[in-house]
């Protein structure tokens, strides 16, 4: 095991923890995109490249169990980063293939990739807050199947994850005009790479 990369990769992930508590904490951090996160997401990614031009995907026999999940969170943050996150799911495809990577870790990157990109997700993964109000699974392709796909790949039912993610929600600030944010969303989708005008 790489213990000097592993480490590296845990203190990546730290200080995106540390900056994402202290903006949840002041309620910035749900007003868009905050530039301080997305430069920490960005910088992040961009250590990470440099980790996969060298080594690969760093997976659990190099880091330790820790040391790549702290490499998924790292992508899985990049949401600015169409391309990098594109390539990072092929090669975390390949490492839980290979036993190096929990099969949940790259379904939540597919799932978040395709939710950037305007088209339905797979496991039921990404989540924002529906037309009632409340925090929801984002659209879900063969909703019907969701949760057989989700236990094959170690994930509760899609029932009990949501549950847990309205009482974490409750913590979050609303969106006060839905349709203003989801504006927003997509039009930010489309300046960084996600989607066609």
């Amino acid at each position: 095991m790489d213990q000097k990369l592993r480490k590296k990769l845990l203190e990546l992930a730290r200080r995106d923890a540390v900056v994402r508590d202290r903006l949840a904490a002041d309620g910035s951090l749900f007003d868009g995109y905050h530039p301080e996160m997305q430069a920490i997401h960005e910088k992040n990614a961009a250590a990470l490249e440099r980790i996969l031009e060298r080594a690969g995907w760093p997976g659990t026999n190099l880091v330790g169990k820790d040391g790549s999940e702290a490499a998924w969170i790292i992508v899985q943050h990049a949401i600015g980063l169409p391309d990098f996150q594109r390539r990072c799911l092929a090669l975390l495809e390949d490492a839980a293939a290979r036993g190096e990577a929990p099969a949940w870790q790259p379904a939540y990157l597919a799932d978040r990739i395709r939710t950037l990109e305007g088209r339905p997700q797979i496991y039921g993964t990404q989540f924002d807050w529906d037309d009632q109000g409340e925090m929801s699974p984002l659209p879900i392709e063969e909703p019907d199947g969701v949760d057989a796909r989700r236990a094959a790949i170690g994930l509760p039912p899609l029932a009990e994850t949501t549950r847990n993610h309205r009482l974490q929600s409750e913590r979050e600030p609303r969106a006060v005009d839905l349709e203003a944010r989801r504006k927003e969303m997509r039009e930010w989708s489309v300046k960084v790479g996600w989607r066609t005008a």
